[in-house]
């Protein structure tokens, strides 16, 4: 029975199965982890094992690889997409987890923005971002390292959406916390229903957002023609973590890609003819 496929035959496909058992057992630890976390918050530090052994393996050289062979077929772009969920859900329950901790044990947010890589930090001086800027940041979370880093290193002001009521309140416990309040807020208001919109000078859509370009569609007609978009996405084997760049921006937006920060995902700032 096993002769009647030469696929069978052919260790090359094997790669195929292979790169499937590292996505669908990802999916399966970080599922239970997440379930496990709910009751015993020593499970977050597991959790965090398997989030940061996810990051490994989407910036494995040889994944990378199988991914460019087999990415495209149905079932590991399902499973793929699988994992993306379960992943975005683990790193929103572990950003609340944290965010609570630092509040209940009333301790400096400081230390913490030290850890953002210098790459992150090289975005926000390649879109002159400065005392000057007035930052939208959708999909900001409830542990915004990267929303209290700008406003921290540059001065800016900076608000931060999230359609997370909780994530909303806890990042806002934690900017009160940083003695950043004057520079940094946070909201889940709708991005029309904001007085300011035209004020705004850069707009950060986080990797985590799923409808980029929705977003830029919509941001095109109510931001300042000048204003600067910054869209974090991932495409290939980087969209089991983060969601990526689908569907090509109108003709009325001029893109230059932004190094790799990371490696972890791909950034693109866009501006308006």
């Amino acid at each position: 029975m096993y002769g009647h496929s030469e696929a069978l035959h052919n260790p090359k496909v094997a790669g195929k199965y292979e790169l499937l058992l590292g996505i669908k057992t990802l999916d399966y630890e970080i599922k239970e982890l997440t379930r496990f976390s709910k009751s015993c918050c020593e499970c977050y530090s597991l959790l965090k094992e398997r989030i940061d052994k996810l990051c490994r393996f989407m910036t494995d050289e040889d994944n990378e690889n199988l991914w460019l062979l087999y990415g495209f077929h149905d079932d590991v772009r399902a499973h793929a997409q699988r994992l993306r969920e379960s992943s975005a859900q683990a790193v929103c329950d572990m950003e609340k987890y944290h965010s609570l901790c630092l509040c209940d044990e009333g301790r400096t947010i400081f230390e913490y923005l030290s850890t953002l890589s210098d790459s992150v930090k090289e975005e926000f001086v390649r879109c002159r971002i400065d005392e000057t800027s007035n930052v939208l940041f959708i999909g900001s979370g409830a542990f915004p390292l990267s929303a209290l880093t700008i406003a921290k290193e540059t001065g800016a002001s900076v608000l931060g959406l999230d359609i997370d009521t909780e994530a909303v309140r806890l990042s806002n416990k934690i900017a009160e916390a940083s003695g950043l309040r004057e520079n940094v807020r946070f909201s889940g208001v709708r991005i029309r229903e904001i007085d300011s919109i035209r004020e705004v000078t850069h707009v950060i859509i986080a990797s985590l957002v799923p409808q980029k370009k929705e977003l830029l569609d919509e941001l095109k007609s109510i931001v300042d023609p000048n204003a600067k978009i910054i869209v974090r996405y991932g495409n290939g084997l980087k969209s089991v973590f983060n969601y990526p760049m689908e569907g090509v921006p109108d003709d009325a937006w001029i893109p230059r890609e932004l190094p790799s920060c990371g490696k972890l995902y791909d950034a693109v700032l866009f501006s308006q003819k």
